[in-house]
């Protein structure tokens, strides 16, 4: 018996056990990447510290979850996309990146270095079909930020907030009489940033029954899209939006400042993402993503 245990244990020393002793992905690295207006890929550049040096290889996909679904599809796919994205269902792992878990906690306290803003802006003040719309905007923007509800909403969501600072709607909604109306006729129309889309709907929804059941379309294509359809060239279009939301900084040239409102409603990490049975290859350093994604590495047996 205890020869036969010797015989397994030095099996096991040389063969290895689990991830650590042997890659089950092997061969070319598939790198696949967003569209240049997305904030997602801006951030995961900047993050990275790479932009205009992307692989001339890499992979373009339309959302973020297109993004999840192709490397879902592609045991040896590597691409990037939002924390708040369903993993489990697209069959992809978010990678752990510089020893830090992407995690709520580890996003807040700013030891998970890759994380942007989700940021709103507004059409300017009086430059709405109606005082009652403005009116509901402000209220909106008030429960996507402030209000214990909203907040609450935000984070079930995938958005990262403090919902300790968060504030009961029934206080902050004494400031907003509009929603004790009748707002059937009203539809408030948003742009921007695809990031956005699952906390920014799930708020829009659960928001709409207590403000007189107002009625919303959602036009979410990427978040270069946000400025230019509430106050650029785009505003008085067929493409004009009341809110435009940007999973990114506004850039000096997007000038903010004649809007009602622009803020942050909350803080996202981006992510990079594996396939699921890509099992040996779910930890990286800043510089290994760097390689692979500038294309200076392509194949997985050179990651080091």
């Amino acid at each position: 018996m205890k020869k036969l245990f010797a015989s397994c244990l030095v099996f096991l020393l040389l063969t290895g056990c689990g991830q650590s002793g042997s890659k089950n992905v092997s061969g070319e690295i598939h790198v696949y990447t967003r569209d240049a207006s997305s904030g997602t890929r801006e951030a995961f550049e900047k993050g990275i510290d790479f932009e205009q040096n992307l692989t001339k290889e890499a992979i373009e996909v339309t959302s973020n979850d297109d993004m999840a679904a192709k490397v879902g599809a592609d045991i040896n796919g590597i691409g990037y996309t939002s924390l708040s994205t369903d993993f489990e269902k697209n069959k992809v792992v978010p990678v752990i990146y510089q020893g830090v878990e992407a995690s709520t906690k580890t996003v807040l306290d700013g030891s998970y270095q890759l994380q942007r803003p989700f940021k709103f802006v507004t059409r300017a003040s009086g430059d709405y079909e109606s005082e009652d719309k403005q009116a509901l905007i402000k209220a909106f923007l008030d429960f996507l930020q402030n209000s214990t509800e909203g907040m609450a909403i935000v984070a079930k969501n995938g958005g990262e907030v403090d919902t300790t600072k968060g504030v009961a709607w029934s206080q902050l909604a004494i400031n907003h009489p509009i929603t004790t109306k009748d707002n059937q006729a009203i539809t408030i129309v948003t742009c921007g940033s695809t990031s956005v889309e699952k906390t920014l709907k799930a708020a829009l929804e659960a928001f709409s029954p207590m403000a007189g059941n107002f009625k919303i379309i959602m036009n979410q294509n990427g978040s270069s899209d946000a400025y230019k359809r509430v106050l650029g060239n785009e505003k008085d279009g067929a493409n004009r939006a009341d809110i435009g939301f940007a999973s990114r900084e506004f850039k000096e040239e997007e000038d903010v400042t004649k809007a009602m409102m622009s803020g942050t409603y909350c803080i996202d990490a981006v992510v990079a993402i594996v396939n699921k049975d890509n099992t040996a290859y779910q930890q990286f350093t800043q510089q290994q993503l760097y390689a692979i994604f500038t294309g200076q590495i392509n194949q997985w047996e050179e990651v080091k």
